[in-house]
């Protein structure tokens, strides 16, 4: 393996960790903050960080017409109605429920990519590794399914539609972003968001509640870096190097990151139910990439035998 497939996956798994740890973030983040402005704070700062490493890398933004629609569409429906939607919902709907609703993105991810991106390809491989991987994440989070769901439909609407909407703007991304830079596209989505969010949350949340401590900037400034600016320009990045659906898998496995951070940190118990879950999503995830690895020994054959 050449250096930049070495690169592709510590990237890859720089993100499976990084977003699994948002979650327990916003949990200690949400002791101080409510969920609204929390985020709004989280993107506001991430979008100061941004242009301040804009500035330092002398990266411009691009400013085009088209770069200028996929900024207000980004902003408005990758981060301020998506995150809004499930911090609004994870108000009612319990967090394993939550993770296994959120997990239909890679699903849709398929679907608009195979209808909008012709040069994507699916196959069997992906479809079994999408299925094996959904099923891993519903075992795990399984004992969230024996509540009366009537309390709480309109919660898992909502993550539902959050996972449609951020699966369709990625697809949107792959295809017509090629020329943004991944460091830069996020400022103005990123602004855009932190300024609605904050609007929204201390028009309609109990700012009471408010304790702008040390858990709260720590939460404020791990989500806003770590959880925002490396993470979402890591992520555009790999969107231009490798397969959109292998790429959207990323949430089969941050539940499970999360899982054991909890496990780690507020000594969550571990059953044998998240072991066989957890194993059912690394099949899927290898079955997944079983293509990738056949046309890599392919190309691998057909080279050395050239040489020889």
């Amino acid at each position: 393996m050449d250096n930049s497939g070495i690169k592709i996956i510590l990237i890859y798994a720089m993100l499976c960790f990084l977003w699994g740890s948002t979650w327990l973030v916003i949990r200690a983040g949400l002791e101080s903050l409510t969920p609204i402005v929390s985020a709004g704070f989280r993107f506001s700062l991430a979008s100061l960080l941004v242009i301040s490493l804009t500035k330092f890398r002398n990266i411009k933004i691009q400013k085009d017409k088209i770069s200028i629609r996929i900024y207000l569409l980004m902003g408005f429906f990758s981060f301020v109605i998506p995150f809004g939607l499930v911090y609004w919902a994870e108000q009612f709907v319990p967090s394993g429920l939550a993770a296994v609703l959120f997990a239909v993105y890679p699903f849709f991810v398929a679907l608009f990519s195979f209808l909008s991106i012709p040069g994507e390809t699916i196959g069997i491989f992906k479809i079994t590794g999408m299925f094996f991987g959904f099923t891993g994440i519903v075992v795990i989070f399984s004992d969230s399914f024996g509540r009366d769901i009537s309390d709480y439909f309109l919660g898992m609407c909502a993550i539902v539609l959050s996972g449609i909407m951020q699966a369709a703007l990625v697809v949107m991304i792959k295809k017509y972003g090629h020329h943004l830079n991944p460091i830069s596209m996020n400022f103005f989505p990123m602004l855009i968001a932190g300024i609605v969010l904050l609007l929204l949350g201390f028009s309609t949340e109990d700012t009471s509640y408010l304790k702008f401590d040390l858990n709260a900037v720590l939460s404020i400034v791990y989500l806003a870096f770590f959880g925002s600016l490396l993470t979402f320009t890591s992520y555009y990045w790999l969107l231009k190097k490798i397969n959109i659906v292998l790429l959207s898998l990323i949430a089969f496995i941050t539940p499970i990151v999360a899982l054991f951070l909890g496990w780690i940190f507020y000594n969550e118990t571990l059953s044998v139910r998240h072991f066989m879950g957890s194993i059912m999503v690394l099949i899927g995830l290898l079955i997944a990439n079983t293509g990738n690895v056949k046309r890599l020994n392919l190309r691998k054959s057909f080279f050395g035998k050239e040489n020889n």
